[in-house]
C-alpha cells in the first residue's frame, strides 16, 4: 500500500500541517477537494471530524473493504474510544451523538451483534414489497398535494418532500397511532436539527409505542421486533427502532433529494431510468459520507500508517466510492458494488427497501408533476456542511400549478385499501381520481387542515377528512 507523504509535502491548508478539518462551510462547499487532499497521505489520513475530535479516515476503496470486512481486528463498540475515556472529547461535541455508544446492533460486536441484527433483518424481511410501495406512494401523494397547488408553481423539495417522506413511511411501518407518530417525527427531526430535548421526546414516544404494542400487538415492524425469537427487552426494541429511524430517514431524504436533482439537472441524459439516478447518487454523492467508526483491537499498520488500538477509524464511503483507482474500472463493476450501504457484518440491513422507497419517491414526483424542473442549475445547489452526510440544503423547483381538486385526488390512488396493489407508480397515477385537497403557502383555493402534527394530518388526509 502507498506510503504517506512527508510532512512538508502535505498541502498547507491543514491545521498546523496535521489533521485535515472535515467540517464547516469550506468542507461543505467542496468535499471532493478535501478527499483529494486526504489521498496524499495514502489509504487513510488524520482528520478532525469535529472540533477537538481526532480520527483516522479511510479513503481507499480497498482499505475501506478491509476494515469493514475484518471484524476480528476492527470492532464497533465505542466504549473502547481512548480520547473519550480519557476526557479529551468535549461533552457538547457534535461527534458524540454520531459516535457515542448505544446498545444497538450498530455499536455491538460478536454474539451480541448477531442476536440484535438477526432480529432486525428478520423483521425487515417480513415487510411486503407491494405494501411498502403503496405506503411510499401514498406518503408522496400527500406531500405533493400540499405544495402542488401553489399559485406560483414553486416549492422547496427538500423541506416539503424529500425530508418528510421517509418519516411518514417509517411511522407507518412502525404502526404508530397519530399522536405517537407526530412525536416520533418531531423527536427524530429535532435530533438531526440539534433541538434541545429531542432525545427525550423521541424516547418517550417510542416507549409509549412499545407499551401499546405489548397490550395490542398488530402487523407492524415494532410488533415483529418484540415477538422475535431473540426475545429483545423493551429497551433493546427501543434502541433498534431509533437505529432504523436515524439510519433510514436522513440518508433516504438525501438520496431522494439528490436523485431528483440529478434527474432534473441540465446534464441528465434523457431516457435513462430513475434507477440510474439513484445509482449515480449512491456512487457519487454517498448519503452517509463519513461514518462507521471502528476501533482497532491492537496496533495495525494500514497502507504505511499506524492505526493505534482503540483510536477511532472512520470510513469515508464518499471518498472510497470515488477512489480514482476504482473509477478507472467502474464500468466493469456491479452497479451495486458501491459502499453507500456499507459492507461486511454491519452492512445496512434495509438496503433493498431503501432503494425501493427512493425509486418510488422520485417516480411519483415525476408522474404527479410531469413538467417539474429545477429553478437553479444542479451545479449551483448548495450542500450541508456536515462531515457525516452528503445532503442538499435546498432544492428549489417549479411546475405548473394543479387545481385543488386534482391535487387531492391522489389520496385514493395509492391507498392501502387495495385495488391498485402491485401496480407501478405510473399505473397508479393514471388510475387516480380527483377528490378534495389540502393547503400550501399560496393556493388556488384553501381547504382547512386538521390539527395535529405531520403524521396526524397525513392519516386524516388518507381518510378524506
Amino acid at each position: 500500500m502507498q506510503q504517506p507523504r512527508e510532512t512538508q509535502e502535505i498541502p498547507p491548508g491543514c491545521p498546523a500541517h496535521g489533521n485535515v478539518r472535515m467540517y464547516g462551510p469550506s468542507f461543505g462547499a467542496d468535499p471532493d477537494s478535501h478527499y483529494a487532499q486526504l489521498r496524499s497521505f495514502g489509504h487513510s489520513a488524520p482528520v478532525d471530524i469535529a472540533p477537538d475530535v481526532q480520527a483516522e479516515l479511510v479513503t481507499s476503496y480497498d482499505a475501506a473493504l478491509y476494515v469493514l470486512q475484518n471484524p476480528a481486528s476492527f470492532v464497533r463498540d465505542s466504549r473502547r474510544w481512548n480520547a473519550l475515556n480519557e476526557g479529551r472529547v468535549p461533552a457538547d461535541s457534535p461527534a458524540l451523538p454520531m459516535m457515542g455508544y448505544r446498545p444497538n446492533a450498530l455499536f455491538s460486536d460478536g454474539a451480541a451483534h448477531a442476536r440484535l441484527r438477526r432480529a432486525v433483518t428478520d423483521s425487515l424481511a417480513t415487510v411486503n414489497e407491494h405494501q411498502l410501495i403503496r405506503q411510499t406512494q401514498q406518503s408522496a401523494n400527500y406531500l405533493i398535494s400540499q405544495f402542488s397547488t401553489d399559485v406560483l408553481g414553486q416549492a422547496e423539495l427538500m423541506a416539503e418532500y424529500a425530508q418528510p417522506l421517509p418519516l411518514l413511511v417509517f411511522s407507518d411501518l412502525f404502526g404508530c397511532p397519530p399522536e405517537i407518530g407526530d412525536r416520533v417525527i418531531a423527536g427524530i427531526s429535532g435530533i438531526f436539527e440539534g433541538t434541545p430535548g429531542a432525545d427525550e421526546v423521541l424516547g418517550g414516544a417510542l416507549t409509549e409505542l412499545i407499551a401499546l404494542k405489548r397490550r395490542r400487538p398488530t402487523d407492524d415492524l415494532t410488533t415483529r421486533l418484540m415477538e422475535h425469537s431473540a426475545q429483545l427487552s423493551d429497551e433493546e426494541v427501543l434502541h433498534q427502532l431509533v437505529t432504523l429511524l436515524s439510519g433510514g430517514t436522513a440518508p433516504l431524504a438525501a438520496t431522494i433529494g439528490t436523485s431528483s436533482a440529478l434527474y432534473l439537472g441540465e446534464d441528465w441524459q434523457v431516457g435513462l431510468p430513475v434507477e440510474e439516478a439513484i445509482s449515480q447518487t449512491l456512487w457519487n454523492y454517498a448519503p452517509i459520507a463519513n461514518y462507521a467508526a471502528h476501533y482497532p483491537t491492537h496496533d495495525i499498520e494500514l497502507g504505511g500508517r499506524l492505526l493505534r488500538a482503540n483510536d477511532p477509524v472512520l470510513v469515508s464511503f464518499a471518498a472510497a466510492n470515488t477512489d480514482p483507482k476504482l473509477t478507472q474500472h467502474r464500468e466493469q463493476l456491479s452497479a451495486k458494488a458501491h459502499l453507500a450501504f456499507g459492507a461486511g457484518p454491519h452492512a445496512c440491513p434495509a438496503k433493498d427497501p431503501a432503494f425501493m422507497i427512493a425509486v418510488t419517491a422520485v417516480e411519483t414526483l415525476l408522474n404527479q408533476l410531469p413538467d417539474v424542473e429545477l429553478r437553479v442549475p444542479f451545479k449551483a445547489l448548495t450542500w450541508a456542511p456536515s462531515p457525516w452526510s452528503r445532503s442538499l440544503v435546498t432544492l428549489p423547483i417549479r411546475f405548473s400549478p394543479r387545481a385543488v381538486a386534482q391535487a387531492a385526488g391522489s389520496a385514493g390512488a395509492s391507498g392501502s385499501s387495495g385495488s391498485n396493489a402491485g401496480q407501478t407508480p405510473q399505473q397508479q397515477t393514471a388510475a387516480s381520481s380527483p377528490a378534495g385537497a389540502g393547503p400550501s403557502r399560496a393556493k388556488a383555493g384553501f381547504t382547512p387542515q386538521p390539527k395535529g402534527g405531520l403524521f396526524s394530518r397525513f392519516l386524516a388526509w388518507t381518510r378524506g377528512e
